[in-house]
């Protein structure tokens, strides 16, 4: 019973958090101390390294970026310990040609005993480099304020 009240407060503050982590910090209170975390470029142990790493995006995202959103699509225990978030990444580079990038993953916790989270994957729709080459095309389609199209 614990642990799928544990589970449930996972997900809720996964669905809180996500949406905003590019302007917003995390809660870390579902992670264990020793979190592993991987996507296609990092791969490290720890709750403070885990906290760099979103402080990181933040800092990156208010650099390089003057517009960036991180939709999450759904939240869901997939197997008992096992939560699945599907997500999309888009934004717009601070460059004169208004660079558009965008990208599709899905995230992986993995859960203990307790229902805390002590394994983080990312995979993605595609590899750190094709996503690298959207930086150096025209992307964005800034004449509508209230959403952002991207080009193929």
């Amino acid at each position: 019973m614990e642990y799928q009240l544990q589970v449930e407060k996972d997900i809720e503050t996964l669905k809180n958090d996500l949406p905003t982590l590019f302007q917003n910090d995390i809660s870390y209170e579902i992670y264990t101390q020793d979190i592993y975390f991987q996507d296609p470029v990092n791969k490290f142990k720890g709750k403070l390294n885990y906290r760099i790493i979103f402080w990181t995006l933040r800092f990156h995202a208010q650099l390089f970026f003057t517009r960036i959103y991180f939709d999450l699509h759904e939240v869901y225990q997939s197997a008992e310990d096992i939560i699945l978030a599907k997500w999309t990444v888009r934004g717009v580079l601070r460059v004169p040609w208004k660079a558009g990038v965008f990208f599709n993953g899905y995230s992986t916790y993995k859960l203990n005993q307790e229902g805390l989270i002590y394994e983080h994957i990312d995979t993605w729709d595609r590899k750190p480099g094709e996503v690298l080459q959207q930086f150096f095309r025209k992307g964005a389609d800034m004449s509508d304020k209230n959403s952002m199209k991207f080009s193929s």
